[in-house]
């Protein structure tokens, strides 16, 4: 499953941005979906994910209160909604779907990933 992320942009310190992700053509509702993200020179971290019925959501601590993933599987799309932004969030945001933990090389589908700048 080819997933596409789309979504980001340059935003000021305590602003809002809404992720997006879909897989034209294919179905990953049947898939948990997660963010992560990585910034220059570091690892790709873990955001957010959620089971694939919506019952359940995990988020790393440095977006809990701030970021909220939610899915539509009859539109087949998820998102990842990010308040109060701060500059340590910049980074290229990727969805991935298929994983149950917060580990990257545990998904086998991902998106292409889009740019968040946050400036200060």
């Amino acid at each position: 499953v080819q997933l596409q992320a789309y979504g980001g942009g340059l935003v000021q310190a305590g602003g809002s941005l809404r992720l997006s992700c879909t897989a034209p053509g294919r179905t990953f509702s049947n898939y948990p979906v997660a963010w992560f993200r990585q910034a220059p020179g570091k690892e790709r971290e873990f955001v957010a994910s959620m089971t694939w019925s919506a019952i359940s959501t995990y988020y790393d601590d440095s977006v809990k209160g701030r970021f909220t993933i939610s899915r539509n599987n009859a539109k087949n799309t998820a998102s990842l909604q990010m308040n109060g932004l701060k500059p340590e969030d910049t980074a290229v945001y990727f969805c991935a779907a298929g994983g149950i933990t917060s580990k990257p090389n545990d998904y086998p589908y991902w998106g292409q990933g889009t740019q968040v700048t946050v400036s200060s």
